[in-house]
């Protein structure tokens, strides 16, 4: 369902996949505002930083050039005097520098305590900066997973709450995806991204107001080029967003992929199919190798163009601050912090693009995992769980005029009617296509009939939950599912408050324990649905002592005994015999032989009920029944 699109198909809703991000960390304000207090304590002491070495600059300067003046002027006058004095004697170049020296003492030496008392503090301060900033890293990481947790128990929830024709139209491969890989994503992006744009910011604003402080003429310099680079930024990033939703899509393509060739392994290896799935591997693969080199290209080159207007900043501000510091309108020491702070500036701009890649990477995740958390919802019960017990025999339905469709230009079920008595074993049998599973999937509200009703014991099953209407049945399906877990856990998963004596009375009467009892760990053994300890027939049987543990009022068997031999059908036989005793059972089978003692049996085609009755009478009858009685009974129809 989910192909490969290629980047202008579908553009990216960056902003509001961003914002309606960003409002869901509003569980964490607390958090949040502690993280931006130590950002902005971390930011006013790193930006601070340059000031107080300026000063220790200042210091080592003036003391130096005290000393030096000292050979040529009267010792002790101040910088104001001794600049006085230079013009005084015709050297206005060296007094315009000196009179930017308001510490300068002629004749003395750096002053080596006020140094050291600079020094210091500036060490105090670069030490208060790191300290914060780990308090801003380990409240961020906090943040980040509490959020994280959130979307992942919402995509839990999405999971079950998703009807089943939805799920039957996407791809498992690519829900998968979107699930683990893009929520992945989605972390590591706001852990990397989201702590440093908040420094970034922070610094863009502290760092302007130093320069503002030390020069406003030197920061009208380093602003000139803020409109370049944000012009820069917003053209690359354009182009870089489509190719990371790409980028994501296929990835969720190839996994797709994957998933399909690694569940239909036997079938691709007998076939000799393995050449062309791997060919089909390599183009999905350098479909996402070129959607991925695209787009971190693309945002790649952000970095280096920002950079290069960074370096050009640098050097414009190296110009015009010597120029002031030769016109004495700004120190040494002055000069040499607006250099770090031109620096400081430009680099969160710098990172907050060589972040872009990541961001956008992120936000195509965000975009891909809300587009599932969106996606159709089971309609809401009707009614609350606590439904009153019916009074009576138990385990009666009824199909009443019944219609349904998948699509509505094409019906499938037209005006059926169908009534399963209590305790009664009615089998559905019919061509593929007939609607037998259909039939099957409506009572079990996978689906909801789109005319007519369904009732259990007199009521209509959309005025009961789904819970509810669910804990009435037990099914057996045609392909086994069994759990990662030990073979105990995998029957009781059917019930797992069952005492220890049902638990055993279940799997004797389902022919379970003899050869459980013959593992090496018996019960305690541990299987998966790719079990390879275990027969399919074995396997069948513990999906049918589970549902014998789960004492239901409505059984279900789908092709139960359709996969597995002669012998282990007669075993499978005997347990459905044990388990259909006193419960109403739908019986989908295609092997007629199976069903010959059923209460009813119906014959259907097309959507339609076109026989029934019981083995006997249909066969008496000479129709739809005998026919495809006959054929399979024939050595060709075997």
């Amino acid at each position: 369902m989910n192909k490969g699109m290629a980047p202008q198909e579908k553009p990216m809703r960056f902003r509001r996949s961003l914002e309606r991000f960003i409002s869901s960390m509003r569980p964490e304000r607390a958090h949040i505002v502690l993280l931006l207090v130590c950002g902005l304590g971390a930011v006013a002491m790193t930006v601070v930083g340059p000031r107080i070495l300026a000063w220790a600059t200042d210091t080592v300067f003036e003391g130096a050039m005290g000393r030096q003046l000292g050979a040529q002027l009267p010792e002790g006058l101040s910088g104001e005097e001794a600049a006085a004095e230079l013009r005084s004697a015709g050297s206005e170049a060296q007094a315009d520098m000196v009179s930017a020296m308001p510490g300068l003492v002629v004749g003395e030496g750096v002053d080596r305590q006020k140094l050291a008392g600079i020094l210091l503090a500036a060490a105090g301060v670069y030490a208060v900066a790191f300290l914060l900033g780990v308090m801003q890293a380990r409240l961020m990481a906090v943040v980040v997973q509490r959020n994280m947790r959130r979307l992942r128990s919402a995509v839990e929830d999405k999971l079950r709450s998703t009807p089943l024709s939805h799920l039957d139209r996407q791809r498992r491969g690519d829900i998968l995806s979107r699930v683990t890989n893009d929520i992945d994503n989605i972390s590591q992006t706001t852990n990397q991204t989201l702590s440093q744009i908040i420094t970034a910011a922070l610094t863009v604003v502290g760092v302007l107001a130093m320069m503002v402080s030390i020069s406003w003429s030197l920061a009208l310099v380093v602003l000139a080029t803020v409109p370049l680079s944000v012009a820069v930024a917003v053209f690359i990033a354009k182009r870089a967003q489509p190719n990371f939703v790409h980028q994501w899509r296929a990835t969720g393509e190839l996994n797709s992929h994957v998933e399909e060739v690694l569940t239909g392994h036997a079938v691709v290896t007998v076939y000799g199919r393995q050449e062309a799935e791997a060919q089909r591997f390599a183009q999905k693969n350098a479909e996402v190798r070129g959607a991925t080199a695209t787009s971190q290209f693309v945002s790649a080159t952000m970095h280096p163009s920002l950079s290069f207007l960074g370096n050009l900043t640098f050097v414009l501000v190296a110009v015009f601050g010597a120029l002031q510091v030769a016109s004495g309108r700004i120190s040494i020491g002055g000069v040499q912090a607006f250099l770090q702070y031109s620096r400081q500036f430009s680099q969160p701009i710098a990172q907050i693009s060589s972040m872009m890649n990541l961001l956008q990477s992120g936000v195509a995740s965000v975009e891909r995992v809300y587009e599932f958390l969106d996606g159709p919802e089971e309609e809401p019960d009707r009614v609350s769980e606590g439904e009153p017990a019916p009074s009576g025999p138990r385990g009666r339905v009824s199909f009443e005029d019944t219609d349904f469709s998948y699509d509505p230009d094409e019906p499938l079920i037209r005006g059926l009617n169908l009534v399963a008595e209590p305790g009664q074993t009615l089998a559905i049998v019919g061509p593929s296509g007939a609607g037998k599973t259909t039939l099957v999937n409506l009572l079990m509200r996978f689906y909801d009939v789109t005319g007519g009703r369904i009732a259990v014991d007199g009521t209509d099953i959309r005025q009961m939950t789904r819970r509810h209407l669910r804990s009435k049945m037990g099914m057996v399906l045609q392909d086994t599912c069994l759990f990662t877990g030990t073979i105990e856990e995998n029957i009781r998963y059917g019930n797992p408050n069952a005492s220890q004596e049902d638990f055993l009375r279940a799997t004797r009467a389902t022919y379970v324990d003899h050869f459980v009892r013959s593992l090496p760990e018996g019960y305690s053994t541990v299987v998966d649905d790719e079990a390879t300890i275990l027969s399919s027939g074995e396997k069948q049987l513990l999906t049918i002592a589970r549902a014998f543990l789960s004492a239901p009022e409505i059984l279900i068997l789908d092709e139960a005994t359709s996969s597995v031999d002669t012998r282990t059908e007669l075993l499978i036989q005997r347990a459905m015999a044990t388990l259909r005793k006193d419960r109403t059972a739908f019986v989908i089978a295609h092997r007629l032989s199976t069903i010959r003692d059923a209460d009813l049996i119906v014959v259907m085609e097309a959507g339609q009920i076109v026989e029934q009755g019981t083995h006997h009478q249909l066969l008496t009858a000479d129709g739809a029944y005998a026919r495809l009685y006959a054929h399979q009974s024939s050595p060709s129809g075997r």
